[in-house]
């Protein structure tokens, strides 16, 4: 548990460790662990105990802090970016399905998890994991799958990509180049520094939002009991857990509606803590085994499902003439999530389309659960 502080520490000491990732680390460190050394047989259910508890702690602190009236301000293309590239995963995630449903089990959980991670992020790919009830060696191959590809897709953003899209896409068109100067320092001091987490300043008022998420989680917890007395169903505990989770995820941001929750500082960081730990865990339940042929399809279905979508994206984007530059971030920040925003955006010389970017980002996390689920189930 805390391992990724150890993380956390070095990435803000040293760039090649940020680059690199805090969730490709510790997902890696528990991989190795889980399958280098021998664990005691009881050892498993307290790795799911600690899963289930990280995962529902987290979502209900990450969401605190969104800035749901700034997703009304937004601008008309940037909105319809988001719009078509949602649009886009959904679309090349249901043909992925069509054509491997047949060699990948479970499939239709895969997609789930595949359409809540590149509409928000880990943490919509961790929840969904637990609301559909998918198995940690799926789990496991399929985001260390994702993040290879995504890792190479990130390269093609922030080098050629730019140059490729304005062969039939328009330019950006500059705006108000002072307005944004200090978006990727607000940035990262709203959601990535942990300094002055334990302050006086700050660390009373972290707690009371802990105690307020976990009040939503007893609250998801009744209402999941409620609903499955009140109409019977089948497979019972993973409806319940389906329930638990979009309830959670909806009370989260009705809290972040209250001024008084969502100015309590760093509780998103927390969050994000805690997903680490997940990362951690669940990694270390991971058989490495299931890294084999069985599992190609997985790899060829994610290889066709990124960059199809990026592509899908673009052609859209031109239809409707959005700009490349904001096709490019907010394509970022749906499919590699906020932190990578600022990355691409240094790498256009944009400033202006940050905050834009971070927004789409952060709107991700918040409705990346509920279209993820909603996919699976159609798809079932």
């Amino acid at each position: 548990m805390l391992f990724p502080v150890l993380v956390i520490y070095l990435a803000q000491r040293y760039p090649i460790v940020k680059k690199i990732g805090v969730v490709v680390i510790c997902y890696v460190v528990g991989l190795i662990f889980g399958n280098a050394f021998r664990l005691p047989g009881n050892f498993e259910q307290y790795q799911e105990g600690l899963n289930a508890a990280t995962i529902l702690l987290a979502i209900p602190l990450l969401l605190f802090s969104l800035d749901v009236k700034s997703w009304m301000k937004m601008a008309g293309k940037t909105f319809l970016s988001l719009a078509l590239g949602l649009i886009s995963v959904i679309i090349t995630i249901f043909i992925g399905f069509f054509l491997f449903r047949d060699m990948i089990p479970e499939s239709w959980k895969v997609c789930g998890m595949l359409v809540g991670c590149y509409s928000g992020g880990t943490p919509n790919l961790a929840a969904i994991r637990m609301a559909l009830d998918v198995d940690p060696d799926v789990y496991i191959v399929t985001h260390t799958y994702d993040l290879v590809v995504g890792a190479l897709v990130l390269l093609f953003m922030i080098t050629v990509a730019q140059r490729f899209f304005l062969t039939f896409m328009r330019p950006y068109q500059p705006l108000d180049k002072d307005k944004m100067n200090s978006a990727t320092e607000s940035y990262e001091d709203d959601y990535e520094s942990y300094k002055g987490l334990f302050s006086r300043a700050v660390f009373p008022r972290l707690l009371l939002a802990i105690g307020m998420a976990v009040v939503i989680i007893v609250i998801g917890f009744g209402l999941s009991k409620l609903i499955t007395f009140i109409v019977p169903v089948k497979e019972k505990e993973t409806i319940e857990m389906t329930i638990i989770i979009l309830s959670i995820t909806t009370l989260g941001i009705i809290a972040s509606l209250i001024p008084a929750i969502n100015r309590i500082k760093k509780s998103f960081q927390s969050g994000m803590y805690l997903i680490l730990i997940f990362c951690v865990v669940v990694a270390s339940m991971a058989d490495i085994r299931s890294f084999n042929l069985e599992s190609w399809p997985i790899l060829v279905f994610i290889v066709i499902a990124v960059p199809g979508a990026l592509l899908l994206h673009a052609l859209l984007s031109k239809i409707f003439n959005v700009d490349v530059d904001n096709f490019m971030v907010i394509s970022t920040a749906l499919s590699m999530s906020p932190p990578f925003v600022p990355v691409v955006a240094g790498a256009l010389k944009n400033k202006e389309i940050i905050i834009p970017g971070l927004v789409v980002g952060i709107i991700g996390y918040a409705i990346g659960n509920y279209l993820g689920v909603l996919i699976a189930l159609i798809l079932k």
